[in-house]
């Protein structure tokens, strides 16, 4: 990867309902070229999809939790079955295994508390859990930022 497909990153990451056109002129690179690495920037990996970022509180979800989680449990099979389970789990935007205190961290987005406890609920009901310390944001400073590319 060199400096301009980086630059196409960045530009990507502002802005990704650019015009073939428009990305390539504010690559400086011709339409061809730029469609070219940008492909190639598809097919390797770098690119992983196309969407767009919404507000969640501007769409209902004003809470915003991260959820720690211990467990006793590291088998293959009880870590393929948390897995599933918390994907099932639309609220569930983030999702780490993690080194430290915790095995795993969720960020979870949601309406109110009420909506976040029956995010809880569906959770611990699924899968035996040590340990769920949930940690309740009040602002976002920074939320979503572009990968330093």
């Amino acid at each position: 990867m060199d400096q301009i497909d980086r630059r196409i990153l960045r530009v990507l990451q502002r802005n990704s309902a650019l015009s073939q056109r428009e990305l390539a002129e504010e690559v400086g690179l011709s339409q061809n070229a730029c469609w070219r690495r940008l492909k190639a920037l598809e097919e390797s990996g770098p690119i992983t999809g196309h969407t767009i970022r919404l507000d969640a509180k501007a769409v209902g979800l004003g809470l915003t939790v991260f959820v720690m989680i211990r467990t006793r449990h590291h088998s293959a099979e009880w870590l393929d079955t948390f897995r599933r389970e918390v994907q099932a789990i639309p609220n569930v935007i983030d999702f780490y295994r993690i080194a430290g205190d915790y095995d795993y961290m969720l960020k979870v987005v949601a309406e109110d508390m009420n909506d976040f406890d029956r995010v809880y609920q569906r959770m611990i009901g699924k899968v035996e859990l040590e340990t769920v310390t949930s940690y309740i944001t009040m602002e976002a400073i920074v939320n979503a930022r572009d990968l330093p590319v």
